[in-house]
């Protein structure tokens, strides 16, 4: 009997050993003048006052993670509302993902050959400069130019600025991979601000990056 407890409690150990090997800290951070809603899926939200952190714990494995900023947000005291930009069901706690205009901080953690993914995305759109970073030595990216300021008036939106395949959903705007599509005025004036990010699916060679598993990561509200 005492052997089964001790060989129990060992395996135990040793898968939360395992949940936990590749886990990520995420360091969620707003530097912005103003408030800004975190949102992170899978993650929840949070309200970030200016300065304010939020550490976030990730179990290795997710595909299709997420986290951004929501802008101009009023939530009642069951955490229901809406926000202006990035807004994800009308909820505080996200569930799913957010509503375009939003600027992304996208990862795969712990994928093959011991290795996490990682990106920022506008494919749709942008509302907060952003920075992804490792906070041991790996890799720094960002996109921290003022795109909704400088933003194609066919693309202005209140509080961002949309990627154009959410504005015109033609073939030219909304390239995938095996599409043939070439540059356009709207994917250069993205990619000359924020040569880090994703302006669309052709930019694996320039906008993908990777950092061995069981890295922390600091993703940054206007860096």
């Amino acid at each position: 009997m005492k052997f089964n407890y001790t060989l129990s409690l060992l395996v135990s150990c040793f898968i939360l050993y395992l949940t936990f090997t590749n886990a990520a800290n995420f360091n969620i951070i707003n530097q912005c003048t103003y408030t800004v809603w975190a949102a992170a899926s899978p993650g929840g939200g949070r309200r970030l006052d200016q300065g304010q952190t939020w550490s976030l714990d990730v179990a290795p494995g997710p595909t299709n993670a997420r986290i951004w900023g929501r802008t101009n947000c009023n939530f009642d005291a069951n955490g229901q509302g809406q926000c202006q930009t990035g807004d994800c069901n009308g909820r505080l706690e996200c569930q799913g993902y957010g509503k375009p205009p939003n600027t992304l901080a996208e990862f795969a953690l712990n994928q093959p050959n011991n290795l996490d993914y990682f990106d920022i995305s506008l494919l749709y759109g942008f509302n907060i400069p952003l920075e992804f970073s490792s906070v041991t030595p790996c890799y720094d990216i960002r996109c921290s130019a003022p795109i909704v300021d400088q933003c194609p008036t066919q693309l202005r939106t209140p509080g961002g600025c949309n990627n154009p395949c959410t504005v015109f959903n033609t073939t030219e705007y909304c390239c995938t991979s095996g599409t043939s599509c070439g540059p356009t005025f709207f994917s250069t004036f993205c990619k000359g601000r924020c040569p880090d990010a994703y302006c669309d699916h052709r930019d694996d060679p320039t906008s993908f990056f990777t950092c061995p598993s069981g890295t922390n990561y600091r993703v940054v509200f206007c860096p």
